[in-house]
């Protein structure tokens, strides 16, 4: 499988750069560290959205199986790390997660729409990233874990879109998708310094 040859993953505007891979390829220690970071965020958002809209039945049941989810590969990622004997440590985050939440207004329903549109789209970019160090990771245990969670980000980035269908009209959720998958890409057309899963 080429890296000129990857499916495009739907509604990201542009794929992930050559540059990133061998970025990520090359610091692969690192892109684990913050795979851990990164699995216990989503986790965490899922869980706020929870408590934000305790009335909204659907969204609920939804994101408690995927804050459950989140919270399992968290656990893998860091039987990985200690395997490997790379101790939890914090890393400091790239402009990508703080970027896309400067995108979401502030009052409702917009901050909903918003809110579930963003998380469709980082899982989406998660999804499209492990698939590539799924196919190109020279590591094989490495190679089989992130092809072994590609299934579970399509289904989260799908989940967040069918929520945001459920409550929104679909003419407004993708005029809305379009705008903020347009700064999704922006905020990573330059590769950041710093080896990470959205850099």
């Amino acid at each position: 499988m080429s890296f000129s040859t990857l499916t495009p993953i739907k509604f990201l505007h542009q794929p992930t750069s050559a540059a990133w891979l061998e970025q990520a390829l090359g610091n692969l220690n690192t892109v684990l560290l913050d795979h851990s970071h990164c699995e216990r965020k989503a986790a965490g958002v899922a869980l706020n959205l929870m408590f934000r809209y305790p009335s909204s039945t659907k969204l609920v049941r939804s994101l408690t199986a995927i804050a459950q989810e989140e919270l399992q590969h968290f656990e893998q990622v860091n039987q990985i790390l200690e395997r490997r004997g790379i101790p939890l440590a914090p890393l400091a985050p790239p402009p990508y997660g703080a970027g896309l939440n400067k995108q979401i207004r502030r009052d409702e329903p917009d901050r909903l729409l918003d809110s579930l549109l963003v998380s469709a789209l980082i899982e989406a970019r998660s999804h499209e990233r492990l698939g590539l160090l799924g196919a190109h990771c020279p590591d094989a245990e490495l190679a089989r874990f992130y092809r072994g969670l590609m299934a579970s980000e399509a289904r989260h980035y799908g989940i967040y879109w069918t929520l945001a269908d459920e409550y929104f009209e679909r003419s407004l959720l993708t005029d809305r998708l379009e705008s903020l998958a347009q700064v999704e890409s922006e905020l990573l057309s330059t590769l950041h310094p710093a080896p990470r899963i959205h850099s």
